[in-house]
């Protein structure tokens, strides 16, 4: 195996794990600053790679880089009327046992004089903010990530600057050929002695602004004389064209062919063209509706991977993608023949994207993912305002341990979905490149 693609996968997975550790951290600094004791903080799942005590926290790496958490004491509300430390009693039915064992289980690391440092006792709004801040660094984390791309990078775009792959002989539209035949007439920019790396900066006297300025104002007039301002090697000159006419495709519709429109013979150069923060803003703003579209869409994209994973259909390049996936994306990236800068914006665009799906799937609000917990807070707040305002008495802590059923039963499913994911990715993947 190329040592390339393994060098994009690890790559891939440092910058995975480093993203699942600040998601962490946007949970661990706001629960003890507002005062929760957290006994371990980790990134991954499975045996301990390396861990190390500070404080009363243990700080380590597991071998799965499949997530991470970070663990604080009183997750769960004892029952009405028990003593927080002493929580023990009688329950029938199946659900109940579990729930009552949940509850034992979380008041196991509950010492004396950390009745006030229990997650279940504070504010609601200090729930929300310690379980939002895994998500909100994730967007952070985007937001910085795809700022280096667009600012910093640039995104790819076509400028009218004549490419070195211009063909010199008009090939008819629809025709897939490379090679130019002897019958075949030569381009008007061909005869207009037009060459590669000349940039195209004005027609009949008018500015030209970009490849798709340009193109329109050639198709629009026509077939007729022009002349064509251009920059070589940095010199103005006007060069005298004759524009002839063809049938091209429309450019917001390549199926539909247009009828004579006016015919250069060029092609544009990819150049990577820097962004402004405002519109960092609204291409993440584009990519979060879009995100929250697919999340939406999930259960019906499975379906599409389990076809994909057991009866060999190819995979759908809209569909989800695992982190082994996008490890192996990231190791046929490395290995490709793309220029050095077009790897190092694949790689900050892939951990933008990760970050941001991150981001948007712990907010849907159901447990075990962090949106539950933010939901239960916002309706202790929503239930606590009630109160105040028709004079009741304070009501108790929104018990969550009530819906622990459906959270494990949910987190099943996840499980089940991350394993069909990886399995797909391995032996049906989403390739990038042929």
């Amino acid at each position: 195996m190329d040592w390339l693609f393994l060098a994009g996968i690890a790559i891939f997975f440092i910058g995975l794990m480093v993203s699942i550790a600040l998601h962490e951290i946007g949970h661990l600094v706001p629960a003890k600053l507002f005062g929760v004791r957290v006994p371990q903080y980790m990134v991954g799942f499975g045996p301990t790679a390396w861990s190390r005590r500070k404080g009363e926290t243990e700080y380590g790496v597991k071998w799965l880089p499949l997530g991470g958490y970070i663990r604080m004491i009183g997750m769960l509300p004892p029952r009405p009327g028990d003593d927080p430390t002493k929580l023990r009693g009688s329950s029938t039915g199946p659900f109940q046992n579990l729930i009552e064992t949940a509850r034992e289980v979380a008041q196991e690391e509950v010492r004396p004089g950390d009745e006030d440092r229990v997650f279940y006792r504070k504010k609601w709004w200090q729930k929300v903010i310690i379980m939002s801040g895994g998500p909100a660094m994730n967007f952070v984390l985007a937001f910085v990530f795809f700022s280096i791309l667009l600012v910093g990078i640039g995104l790819p775009a076509y400028a009218p600057i004549v490419s070195p792959q211009t063909h010199t002989c008009v090939i008819p539209a629809g025709e897939k050929r490379t090679e130019c035949k002897s019958t075949d007439q030569p381009t008007p920019a061909a005869k207009a002695g037009m060459k590669p790396g000349d940039e195209i900066v004005s027609f009949n006297g008018r500015p030209v602004s970009s490849w798709d300025d340009a193109t329109r104002q050639i198709r629009s007039h026509g077939a007729g004389a022009v002349k064509i301002g251009i920059l070589r090697d940095g010199k103005p000159t006007t060069l005298d064209v004759t524009l002839i006419a063809q049938d091209r495709p429309k450019l917001d519709d390549p199926a539909t062919i247009e009828k004579n429109v006016g015919f250069l013979g060029v092609r544009p150069t990819e150049v990577m063209q820097k962004q402004s923060m405002g519109q960092v803003v609204g291409y993440m703003a584009e990519l979060t509706g879009r995100v929250a579209v697919s999340l939406v869409k999930l259960p019906e994209k499975m379906v599409g991977v389990w076809h994909a994973a057991f009866s060999g259909q190819e995979r759908d390049p809209e569909g989800p993608v695992g982190v082994v996936g996008a490890g192996r994306m990231g190791g046929e990236i490395l290995a490709s023949d793309m220029t050095g800068i077009q790897k190092y914006a694949f790689f900050v665009n892939l951990l933008a994207g990760f970050n941001l799906a991150i981001g948007m799937f712990n907010l849907i609000p159901l447990l075990p993912l962090d949106g539950g917990h933010i939901a239960g807070g916002l309706w202790e707040g929503i239930k606590r305002g009630y109160a105040r305002v028709m004079r009741r008495p304070e009501p108790a802590y929104v018990d969550i341990a009530k819906v622990l059923p459906l959270t494990y039963a949910l987190a099943f499913v996840m499980i089940i979905m991350a394993g069909l994911l990886v399995y797909a990715d391995l032996f049906n993947p989403l390739r990038l490149t042929g």
